[in-house]
């Protein structure tokens, strides 16, 4: 029996760990898409306990202990922090096979230097070893940004946040890492919800401006997108159960914005109309600023509605759209394509299924000098554990080129969440050290071990523009 979770972790063949060891172990992190809140890593201030910061906001944690039958109290509410810990812990012994075993454990070894196995009978041992570990300097977030090599911290930000916190942390010398916003304009594709005029009138009072007409919102929003330049973006994020291609003209768009602005109803294609109207625009705007446009799509959200009802979204509810059209996706970066204004763009798919149809998607187009222009992003949230990881490498390999790809990103509020890189290095030289022993690739220990360190940090590093590698 292998030893657990060792230094050779998920590492099985010699040419594996020398990838890992020599090549991938030691590098940087470059996380260009997460969840954290840049006002966290300003303030700098202790964690108030192993639960807060386990369990506050994580709902992949949420939906394993949901599945034990616990109370929401002991998951959402306010019972006390010892107790949800130790639900987590019995959870978690239960959860075999799961990511969130071999995330638990790496960052409990990683960070806390624990090594006990989490379950029942150790809880009450791990929650007092960590809660002690938190009250230093060594786990505050800034210290945990420097252990982990983390050069560059992308967040994600609505088109109308101040981005106060982004402007202090970009003054702030000493902290060793570029913490950039990346804009996320999602709650402009929600046109005709109920939400959307009064999100509207936010957005003009961010940008300075009354937003009356279509012409009002794009002047707001590319005022908006300067000043998010201005403070180091150099991508986009949106999320979407689908990317429509309706295409309709200006004044058509102007006209159902207006609709909307009024409190009339709009029709589904009007709706998918002024979406792919606005998202055209956005395009041609990132292409113009040398942003990448990252698409998420494949998801359904909130759908048990009792439960929204009662503790709100992005709490553990949101599931695979097991339909999602890439049809239309096609569609929409072919018209950006045609006038020469697609930006360097990531496709996310939620749905594995979808694997191979976006790496095909993907290799459809291309730009002189750039490598891998379009892309087929990391294994995302449902689909980010060790075998989603392999299919997607298996897909990315027959279907592209391997080392083109940007590598892995943690998608996560939790600041612990840094070892998912390391996961994702072990299971990627793992994969290629699975193909040299088998007798299906030439071992070349110096070209593999670049191509690992390429995908690792040094594509990322190039195609989001972040700088030369003595910058960083």
């Amino acid at each position: 029996m292998k030893p657990f979770m060792d230094a050779d972790f998920l590492l099985d063949t010699d040419e594996a760990k020398t990838l890992f060891h020599t090549y991938a172990e030691g590098l940087p992190i470059i996380d260009y898409h997460c969840h954290i809140d840049p006002r966290e890593i300003y303030e700098n201030k202790n964690y108030e306990s192993i639960t807060a910061l386990w369990l506050g906001g994580d709902h992949y944690k949420w939906r394993a202990m949901r599945q034990m039958g616990y109370p929401e109290e002991l998951i959402t509410g306010s019972a006390d922090p010892k107790e949800k810990f130790r639900a987590w812990c019995r959870t978690l012994s239960q959860a075999v096979g799961s990511p969130l075993y071999h995330w638990s454990h790496l960052e409990l070894q990683r960070y806390f230097g624990c090594t006990l196995p989490v379950n029942e009978s150790n809880a009450d041992r791990i929650y007092d070893i960590c809660n002690e570990a938190l009250k230093g300097q060594s786990l505050k977030p800034r210290s945990i940004i420097k252990s982990s090599k983390v050069k560059v911290i992308g967040t994600t930000d609505d088109p109308c946040d101040s981005l106060e916190y982004h402007k202090l942390l970009a003054a702030d010398s000493s902290l060793g890492c570029r913490v950039i916003p990346t804009f996320r304009p999602d709650q402009l594709l929600l046109i005709g919800g109920e939400s959307f005029p009064a999100y509207i009138e936010r957005l003009g009072k961010a940008g300075g401006r009354e937003i009356t007409d279509l012409d009002s919102l794009k002047a707001v929003l590319t005022g908006r997108m300067e000043h998010f330049n201005s403070l180091g973006c150099r991508s986009s994020d949106q999320s979407a159960a689908y990317f429509p291609c309706t295409l309709i003209s200006d004044s058509k768009a102007d006209a159902i914005l207006k609709k909307a602005l009024s409190g009339e109803s709009i029709s589904e294609d009007e709706r998918l109309g002024f979406m792919t109207s606005i998202m055209l625009f956005l395009g041609r705007e990132y292409a113009r600023l040398g942003w990448v446009m990252q698409l998420h799509f494949g998801v359904v959200r909130n759908s048990n509605s009792r439960m929204f009802a009662l503790v709100g979204k992005d709490t553990g509810f949101d599931r695979i759209h097991s339909n999602a059209p890439i049809e239309t996706l096609a569609c929409f970066l072919d018209e950006l394509d045609k006038t020469g204004e697609l930006p360097k763009t990531v496709l996310y798919s939620l749905d594995p299924s979808m694997n191979t149809p976006l790496d095909v998607l993907a290799r459809c187009f291309s730009q002189e000098g750039v490598k891998g222009k379009v892309q087929h992003g990391a294994a995302w949230w449902f689909n980010d554990n060790l075998g989603g990881m392999r299919d997607h490498l298996r897909s990315m390999c027959e279907q592209g080129v391997l080392g083109t790809f940007i590598g892995m990103l943690t998608d996560s509020r939790c600041m612990l969440s840094y070892t998912r890189h390391e996961y994702f290095r072990r299971i990627l030289c793992a994969f290629i050290g699975r193909l040299c022993a088998d007798g299906e690739l030439v071992w070349d220990e110096q070209l593999l071990g670049q191509l690992v360190a390429d995908v690792c940090y040094y594509n990322a590093e190039s195609f989001f523009s972040l700088g030369s590698k003595e910058d960083l």
